[in-house]
C-alpha cells in the first residue's frame, strides 16, 4: 500500500495566501503532469492545462475572475469583494482546465485533472487551491479572444483553475471527518 500517496491526499488543504515567489518550473510542471494521467472518460483525455506563469495574463485572468465574482455576489444580494481583491490570493501560478464540451464526460474529465493536480502540488511541497468560475471566464467575449490568441480552437468550458505558490502562512489543519461519510453496503 502506498502510504505516502494517501498521507498526501489527507494533508493537502486549500491555501489563500501565497508568497510571490515564482516556484521551480520542474514543480510546475510536475503538477500538470499528474494532471495528464488523471482518469478520463474513454480514456479520450478531454481537458486541457494552461500553465499561466506570465505575470500580466495571470493578472488579466484575476480581474475577470473577481468581476464575475463580484457579478454573483451582487445578483445573491452579498457582499461584494473589495476594489483589487485578488481571487488568486497572490498565487504567481495558475493551471487553468479546460475541457472539449464534444466529450459527455468533459466536466468530469476536468475535475479529476484539477484533483489529481492538487494532489500532487502536496506531494512537490507547493501550496494549491481550486479557484471556480472559469467557465464564466472563457465564455466571456474577453476569455474566448484569449483563446484565441493562444491558438486553441475547440468547444472548450473553462472548468476550473488550480492556484499554486509558495504559501505565506501555515494552512489549516483539517476538519474532523463527518462520522457517516462512507456508508457500507455489504
Amino acid at each position: 500500500m502506498n502510504h505516502d500517496a494517501l498521507e498526501n491526499m489527507k494533508a493537502r488543504r486549500s491555501c489563500r495566501a501565497f508568497l510571490p515567489d515564482m516556484p521551480d518550473r520542474e514543480k510546475i510542471a510536475a503538477v500538470c503532469e499528474a494532471g495528464t494521467w488523471a482518469p478520463t472518460g474513454h480514456g479520450k483525455q478531454s481537458p486541457i492545462i494552461l500553465a499561466v506563469t506570465d505575470k500580466e495574463l495571470r493578472n488579466r485572468l484575476s480581474t475577470m475572475n473577481a468581476s464575475i465574482w463580484n457579478s454573483l455576489k451582487r445578483r445573491r444580494g452579498e457582499t461584494t469583494a473589495p476594489e483589487g481583491f485578488d481571487p488568486f490570493y497572490g498565487a504567481p501560478v495558475v493551471l487553468v482546465v479546460l475541457a472539449d464540451r464534444q466529450r459527455p464526460t468533459y466536466l468530469h474529465d476536468g475535475c479529476a485533472v484539477l484533483t489529481n493536480m492538487a494532489n500532487a502540488a502536496e506531494a512537490v511541497g507547493l501550496a494549491s487551491c481550486w479557484v471556480h468560475r472559469a467557465k464564466e471566464e472563457f465564455e466571456s467575449e474577453e476569455g474566448r479572444q484569449i483563446l484565441k490568441d493562444l491558438g486553441i480552437e475547440g468547444d472548450y468550458e473553462g472548468i476550473g483553475h488550480l492556484i499554486l505558490g509558495l504559501p505565506a502562512k501555515t494552512v489549516p489543519s483539517p476538519l474532523p471527518r463527518k462520522a457517516d461519510y462512507v456508508r457500507w453496503v455489504e
